[in-house]
């Protein structure tokens, strides 16, 4: 077992990094969401409501009533 560890340290450490990342990366979504704001980057206030063929619409209108939320 000591022999294959060593043998793949490498990989080892890389892959856990890796997944540390990620998980930075789902717990930062999950805080954002908890906390109102929006994942789509763009400024909602801006876009005047004329966005219905944005794709994250129902997302930042649902404020407005105008969304699906």
């Amino acid at each position: 077992m000591l022999l294959w560890i060593q043998a793949n340290i490498a990989s080892i450490i890389i892959t856990a990094v890796l997944l540390i990342i990620i998980a930075l990366i789902v717990r930062r979504l999950v805080l954002d969401k908890k906390a109102g704001r929006h994942i789509c980057g763009g400024s909602c206030s801006s876009c005047g409501g004329s966005c219905s063929g944005c794709p994250m619409h129902d997302q930042c209108h649902a404020s407005r009533g105008t969304g699906a939320r």
